[in-house]
């Protein structure tokens, strides 16, 4: 398969530049499977879609303000640091730019002097291995120095950093939002309880590779950034038992669908651990334990549009985009919301 096969022309204006006011609000565009039926409605009546004993899993991580902005300690040059994950300690790996800027044994000063850096190492990649130097909490000082690192493609700035939160996220993390979890509120998942639908929680820390670019012009040949989860034995207790109950596991989420897809086994029983996946799920992948997906709208060309395609049909996938163009839908990670069912 190649890279062009999952194109689409999108005008620019319906990429979303800023959240919606509620973020239940947002509309929500049903696709479902089997029948390749198109519903269009609002994302706090997704309710009407799920069922008692269905299990809704949810990625908890939180996003840190993971972009650096700074200079080199010895000549002022101009240089962004993106934190990838931690090493260990105050060891990070991170994107670099310029990267000329950052050679092994070069220092930078961020924040006033707040935070100190040293490059120890380059990755494979073209990232770099960095020691920090601070006084203090890391995660203080990064709260006060960092900025929220927003996907390339938004232009307009974040008034409301806990926009880019979703109301359940815990676990700090995250270079990149889970973008489809930003549309519930405490109400609507309160609601989803109450009904009886089963809510589990996993952690993936969402990296950059989430927007790097598919480079390889065969798909086959394109190797995923390798992010890292945490998934409970309660969390594997809740999957498996609503599985084996005959309920339908839903991810909200490529992220909880990626994670749900690397811990599982052959026959669909969910382990828990932590862990790193690389998961790359593109068509022809046989899915071993998600039944349904609700998820956002993804760029052209990109990895999150060739998991949706694997879950329900590049072609049908293409079609549904399509549709969702002319009723001028909003796109991307502030954009609305698409829910694909087998029902």
């Amino acid at each position: 398969m190649k890279v062009s096969d999952f194109d689409y022309e999108l005008p620019e204006e319906l990429i979303a530049q800023t959240p919606l006011e509620k973020r239940d609000e947002s509309r929500l565009l049903v696709y479902h499977r089997k029948s390749k039926v198109i519903e269009h409605r609002v994302f706090k009546e997704i309710g009407e879609y799920l069922y008692p004993g269905d299990c809704l899993v949810i990625n908890d991580t939180k996003v840190i303000p993971a972009r650096l902005l700074g200079n080199r300690e010895d000549t002022g040059g101009k240089i962004e640091f993106v934190l990838l994950n931690r090493e260990e300690g105050d060891t990070w790996r991170v994107l670099v730019k310029p990267g000329r800027r950052a050679q092994i044994g070069t220092r930078f000063v961020f924040g006033d002097g707040l935070l100190k850096a040293e490059v120890l190492s380059k990755t494979e990649e073209g990232g770099r291995i960095v020691r920090f130097f601070f006084d203090g909490v890391f995660e203080e000082v990064l709260d006060r120095v960092g900025i929220m690192p927003l996907p390339p493609y938004i232009h307009e700035e974040l008034k409301d950093k806990n926009r880019y939160q979703t109301v359940y996220a815990r676990y700090e993390g995250s270079a990149a939002a889970p973008t489809a979890g930003l549309h519930f509120t405490p109400e609507l998942l309160k609601q989803l309880e109450d009904k009886g639908v089963i809510i589990a929680r996993v952690t993936l820390h969402v990296g950059l590779g989430t927007f790097r670019p598919v480079k390889a012009e065969n798909i086959e040949e394109h190797k995923m950034h390798e992010e890292v989860y945490d998934v409970s034995q309660e969390a594997a207790d809740c999957i498996n038992g609503a599985r084996k109950a005959g309920n339908r596991i839903i991810a909200v989420g490529t992220t909880s669908l990626r994670t749900l897809e690397s811990i599982a086994d052959e026959s669909g029983v969910i382990h828990s651990g932590k862990g790193e996946t690389g998961i790359f799920i593109y068509p022809g992948y046989r899915f071993k334990v998600t039944d349904a997906l609700i998820t956002n709208f993804h760029l052209p060309k990109s990895t999150l549009l060739m998991l949706v395609s694997a879950l329900a049909g590049r072609e049908e996938i293409l079609k549904v985009y399509e549709e969702a163009i002319s009723e001028r839908y909003r796109f991307f990670s502030f954009g609305d919301a698409m829910f694909i069912t087998d029902k």
